[in-house]
């Protein structure tokens, strides 16, 4: 599939093994795995981030390569029914911090015409992205805006 604001093809990845059940070498107990993915949402980490926390180090030392296959759940699942979850998405998140820092970047630099473009295809993904959530992850009245990504991410 091509990307989204330029000619070129995205970058191929390596595709998860087709399995139903966790490997026999991760025996770990599925509310232990709950516990430490509240535990890491209360440290402040991202679902993202979480799964990669879980993979490497794991429970009590054990690796989880998979919390859905470990749980049933996926981790914004398991992050919901414990109301540890962010009031953003993830995604929508990341795209108004980055979008904050080209802002301020293009603002100190006027002259760079290249992040006034990223700048704008930025702020267009987050307008697509805010119309997908709103109503459902998000408020129906919702509208982006600068001063309100600053607002919503201090």
């Amino acid at each position: 599939m091509a990307r989204m604001h330029t000619r070129r093809r995205g970058s191929s990845g390596s595709d998860r093994p087709a399995t139903d059940e966790a490997p026999e070498w991760s025996d770990v107990d599925a509310d232990d795995v709950e516990q430490r993915v509240v535990e890491l949402a209360e440290q402040g980490h991202d679902p993202s981030v979480i799964g990669l926390k879980l993979r490497d180090e794991g429970v009590k030392g054990t690796p989880v390569p998979n919390v859905k296959l470990a749980t049933g759940k996926k981790i914004t699942e398991i992050l919901d029914e414990n109301d540890a979850s962010d009031d953003l998405p993830e995604d929508l998140k990341n795209l108004m911090q980055r979008a904050i820092r080209l802002r301020e970047h293009v603002q100190r630099n006027p002259q760079d015409h290249q992040n006034r473009r990223a700048l704008q295809n930025t702020e267009s993904k987050i307008r697509r992205l805010v119309n997908y959530y709103r109503g459902d992850a998000l408020d129906p009245s919702f509208r982006y805006s600068y001063d309100v990504a600053v607002e919503l991410l201090e």
